[in-house]
């Protein structure tokens, strides 16, 4: 069960996954072996899944794009995870309420890349329409790092 304390620290991570815990735990007003253990708890439930590093899509030259992806009818929604996990591009995938049936972001390295990875999604035979964005800029409140 995560209590107050546990979404201090969390929110604490999110802004800095490597802010050293002695850090984290002035920040929430406890000392450091407790938030390593309250950290080691929340990591072993599955609260928190990992660490990653983020990286700036302008330095790479990758894109990101969302799809929205319309099922054939009588298509289970479900379906849609298999197809998720099978394209190595795709980075999240989200099945939501109307229309459309879900919606999935890629990286990929450019525009004729993203071309290829939508033309095998919309070839798996579930598929009766897509609609695809390009991530112009972006900004994510998990992604901000306090100084």
């Amino acid at each position: 069960m995560v209590d107050d304390i546990d979404r201090e620290i969390l929110a604490v991570l999110r802004t800095n996954a490597r802010m050293p815990v002695s850090e984290i735990a002035r920040r929430v007003g406890l000392s450091a072996t407790p938030v390593a253990r309250r950290i080691e708890r929340l990591e072993n439930e599955g609260v928190i899944e990992g660490y990653v590093a983020i990286i700036k899509d302008s330095d790479t030259g990758e894109l990101d794009a969302f799809t929205e992806i319309r099922l054939s009818g009588g298509t289970d929604t479900r379906e849609l995870e298999e197809i998720a996990r099978r394209v190595p591009e795709v980075r999240q995938y989200f099945t939501i309420a109307g229309d459309p049936d879900g919606l999935v972001r890629f990286r990929v390295r450019n525009v004729d890349h993203l071309q290829k990875v939508v033309n095998a999604i919309r070839g798996t035979g579930i598929v009766a329409g897509t609609k695809t964005l390009i991530v112009m800029a972006a900004w994510d409140r998990a992604q901000v790092i306090e100084a």
